[in-house]
């Protein structure tokens, strides 16, 4: 194992590591978001009245935990820093789910707050009256700019911070370094939505981790770093939110990555100095007329992460920005990062070696280790590794060896070097464009429609988003492909949704009647 994470004396808890980077950088640019730059200053003042309003106005208490559903606009690190400040725990929610999607989380969570946009309050409607929430925030894409409430019957961000005007945060309870400050959602090979329960020592020690890796190469308040990543995704929570963020870095936020000519108009102005994001991001940008036109000459370090990167992605971004690309590996439950490359002396095709206090084995199907260069079960220890799922017991002990490596799922190899090789997944999962889809919610969905009888979902390669979800049926009566594409959308968010629906006579089953998704592929 590499050396010992070592947490600052004065830091025990996230929220006093936030409030430290607020004294320290003040004036300087933390965030920007759709054409407005907020300091470090501006985000404390405004996250404490977001905190104090929540405590004093929002009927919350200390260890309650509150969903944040936004995408990355400036009131998203507002709503996390103040929530985190307030002694609350958070509840990551991506703002395309579906209501029903909304529904399970909300209520596995025992949510007591919300924070949403006013465009996507129609789906908490639907579903408000099977959760808890008591309490929610509105706000719009613009509305930091605007200064302008909005009309609703609910709380907006300028409601908020006029109400906590004169509200003080008060002094946070004792807070121990093992609670949890973040509940972050994942899927399982069961369809079960799990939250992965993360401490405020978990994020601590990995942003202390990433920052280690990087050296000397990432300077203090100076550097600009593009987040086209979803705030709500564990990789940019942890990297941008909470790590580079430490280094007093400005954040350029982008709200929709998908649009790439905005996309490119809001890198024009920055000579950026780091950028996160991932495979398609990378080889859709390069593939963009104006992106090879931007002015490159201050970045240094690109990160990778999500999903494998591709060699063609590298040396297109390479070719195209003059800086390589620095790929690691991580998961929800491990805060997020496992494993990391050292930035510019990259072993391309790997994820670099794990991350100080951080030990990796590689384990055959009886979790006994497996020799060195031979694949295996990658399965982790370190400070970083979740507390469990949340109130999950008999899950977290799936996962967990008997001596407290997490078993993560994926295959890998470690090379002579000591840096670790994706090989594969034993999960069935499917990659799109970084988010995963578990087979066993879309086949769910699939069966419910009266003409589907029986459903296995596989994940084919796709040039664009990596793999695309694909659908085998055996159906029963009149079967249009339309109607049940169109079915799964009002249950599925769009990147769940199959491209593709193939009608066959009878699916691949073993001996006990499980359908065989390896034979379809």
């Amino acid at each position: 194992m590499s050396q010992t994470v070592t947490l600052p004396d004065n830091v025990n808890s996230l929220a006093d590591y936030i409030e430290s980077t607020f004294k320290k950088y003040g004036e300087k640019p933390a965030y920007h978001a759709i054409g407005q730059s907020m300091s470090f200053a501006e985000i404390d003042t405004r996250s404490a009245q977001f905190g104090a309003w929540l405590l004093a106005k929002g009927n919350l208490q200390p260890g309650d935990r509150i969903a944040i559903q936004l995408p990355n606009l400036l009131q998203n690190p507002i709503a996390v820093y103040g929530a985190l400040r307030a002694g609350l725990v958070v509840v990551n929610t991506n703002p395309l789910y579906t209501s029903k999607e909304m529904a399970h989380q909300f209520k596995d969570s025992g949510a007591k707050a919300l924070v949403i946009l006013h465009d996507f309050l129609d789906k908490y409607e639907a579903i408000k009256s099977q959760c808890d929430i008591q309490t929610v925030v509105v706000t719009d894409a613009p509305q930091m700019l605007t200064q302008k409430a909005l009309e609703s019957d609910y709380p907006c961000y300028m409601q908020v911070f006029s109400e906590a005007s004169d509200l003080t945060l008060p002094p946070r309870p004792e807070i121990s370094l093992d609670d949890a400050c973040i509940l972050q959602y994942t899927g399982g090979t069961t369809g079960v939505s799990k939250g992965a329960e993360l401490t405020h020592r978990n994020v601590l020690a990995n942003s202390l981790q990433t920052l280690n890796r990087l050296g000397e190469r990432f300077s203090e308040g100076s550097e600009i770093i593009v987040c086209p990543l979803p705030l709500y995704h564990i990789y940019a929570f942890t990297v941008c939110m909470m790590t580079l963020f430490a280094k007093g870095a400005m954040t350029l936020l982008i709200p929709n990555p998908r649009d790439m000519d905005s996309f490119v108009q809001a890198l024009k102005p920055h000579k950026f100095t780091a950028f996160a994001g991932l495979n398609t991001l990378f080889m859709g940008l390069c593939s963009h007329p104006e992106f090879p036109k931007l002015d490159f000459s201050k970045l240094k370090l690109t990160i990778s992460g999500g999903t494998a990167l591709t060699k063609s992605a590298s040396d297109l971004w390479e070719s195209t920005t003059d800086c390589s690309i620095t790929e690691g590996y991580g998961l929800s439950e491990t805060a997020p990062v496992v494993a990391f490359n050292q930035p510019g002396q990259e072993h391309l095709g790997t994820v670099g070696l794990p991350v100080d206090g951080t030990d990796i084995l590689l384990l055959d199907e009886n979790d006994q280790p497996v020799e060195d260069g031979k694949e295996g079960q990658i399965a982790c220890k370190g400070p970083q590794v979740m507390k469990g799922y949340w109130q999950r017991p008999d899950e977290t002990a799936k996962v967990m060896t008997a001596d407290g490596y997490f078993k993560t799922g994926d295959v890998g190899v470690r090379l002579e070097d000591g840096c670790i090789k994706i090989v594969d997944r034993l999960k069935d999962m499917i990659i799109v464009s970084g988010f995963n889809v578990y087979p066993n919610e879309v086949e769910e969905v699939l069966t419910l429609h009266p003409s589907v009888l029986e459903a296995a979902v596989i994940g084919k390669p796709d040039e664009k988003t990596q793999e695309k979800v694909c659908a085998f049926v055996t159906v029963n009566g009149d079967y249009n492909e339309a109607e049940v594409i169109a079915y799964c959308r009002e249950s599925l968010t769009a990147y769940k949704i199959p491209k593709e629906v193939n009608v066959i006579p009878e699916l691949p089953k073993s001996a006990v009647g499980k359908i065989l998704r390896r034979e379809l592929r």
